[in-house]
């Protein structure tokens, strides 16, 4: 058990840093909300079982990128590479959705050091990444999501301390299978302008780290007349899943507390129908990547702060990193407290969290680069 609440702790410290945009002030904002309507998506099915084996065999199919592409952050450093010669070489593994783009970081990265050669190989899956970096026949592993609880107690309890967990990239905007971002939703008559984490956290958890008391009204989220007294009905991921469990370590859960999801949210054991079931119970509300609203529902702006702007999950607020509810792509090696990093690795990922390197996923036009100081938080967990 206290392996256990320590392997949480250290999550939750991760995403703390890679939450840090949610931590920011941001200045009020007393402009009215502006609506919009678009299409639904068309409603992706759940991969095949030769489609999955395919994937992890050769890597995800790319989606086909946004008409738009997010600009590069003028503040994010040149790269600049060491002047000693690096050499070694290095084994990996990778999500099967982040095959193309991790190669085309070794691509450019043997640019600049053609002593150092890296590389990663079937089966693609950051499960199976994970625990071979437990067993030491890995060296890295990129995972297209937080790492699951169970991985860093067993790391831990084999090494002594936590994985060094690196955020390296943005996630998707709305790829299907290519981590996109989280959005909460409710029917479309539903009047409701904005929501906070902290409500969140009273509607959905029993622990309600955040302090506040259960929510199970509308009316105690603010509104009024017909609403006022009417059940909020609760839609859900079952646990355990990469969306639920962002939800709770960056909604539910504070510090060394872990979130714990109430037992009379209606869960599904995949993401699939949950626009469909908001959108036919006029006083739901669910949540779920933005790949999957597939029925006419409303998004809702969150707030993740209080004093915080409501940030509506839009393509653009996506990009600058601005919405709470953004997810990122995570490097991940075995890195013991206070000793440095195997100098071909720590170049390597020097390398990835600068100008050049956040230009290759630019480039790629499936993630979103990382702001400036996105890059900057990542670097200084290298140092630790």
């Amino acid at each position: 058990m206290k392996a256990l609440l320590r392997a949480r702790q250290a999550m939750l410290s991760i995403v703390a840093c890679a939450a840090a945009a949610a931590s920011v002030a941001q200045p009020a904002d007393t402009r009215p909300m502006v609506e919009w309507v678009i299409p639904a998506l068309p409603t992706n099915a759940p991969q095949t079982p030769e489609q999955a084996d395919a994937s992890r065999q050769r890597g995800r199919q790319l989606p086909a990128p946004e008409v738009l592409q997010p600009t590069l952050d003028k503040a994010l450093p040149a790269y600049q590479p060491r002047k000693e010669k690096l050499t070694g070489t290095f084994k990996g593994a990778s999500s099967d959705v982040l095959k193309a783009l991790v190669q085309k970081w070794f691509e450019k990265f043997k640019t600049y050091h053609p002593g150092v050669t890296l590389s990663i190989s079937p089966p693609f899956a950051g499960s199976y990444g994970a625990n071979e970096l437990v067993k030491e026949n890995l060296d890295f592993v990129f995972v297209s999501r937080e790492l699951k609880p169970d991985d860093i107690v067993n790391f831990k309890a084999k090494f002594g301390y936590d994985p060094l967990t690196v955020p390296v990239v943005g996630g998707s905007y709305r790829h299907y299978g290519a981590l996109d971002a989280v959005g909460f939703f409710v029917h479309k008559d539903n009047p409701i302008e904005k929501l906070s984490f902290d409500q969140i956290d009273a509607m959905y958890s029993t622990t309600r780290h955040r302090g506040g008391k259960a929510i199970t009204t509308w009316g105690e989220l603010g509104l009024t007349g017909e609403w006022a007294d009417k059940p909020v009905k609760l839609y859900g991921i079952k646990p355990w899943n990469g969306f639920e469990e962002f939800v709770r370590q960056r909604v539910m859960s504070k510090g060394d507390k872990r979130g714990e999801w109430r037992d009379d949210i209606q869960f599904e054991k995949l993401v699939f129908p949950m626009a469909k079931n908001v959108a036919s119970d006029r006083y739901g509300v669910g949540y779920s990547g933005i790949a999957y609203i597939d029925a006419p529902v409303r998004m809702i702006p969150v707030v993740a702060n209080a004093g915080d702007a409501p940030q509506a999950p839009t393509y653009e607020n996506v990009a600058l990193a601005t919405y709470p509810l953004s997810r990122l792509i995570y490097f991940n090696t075995n890195k013991a407290p206070g000793k440095a990093l195997t100098p071909a690795l720590d170049e390597f990922l020097r390398f990835i969290l600068s100008r050049e390197g956040q230009q290759v996923a630019l480039d790629h036009a499936s993630y979103i680069p990382l702001r400036a100081w996105q890059a900057q938080g990542s670097r200084a967990l290298l140092d630790h």
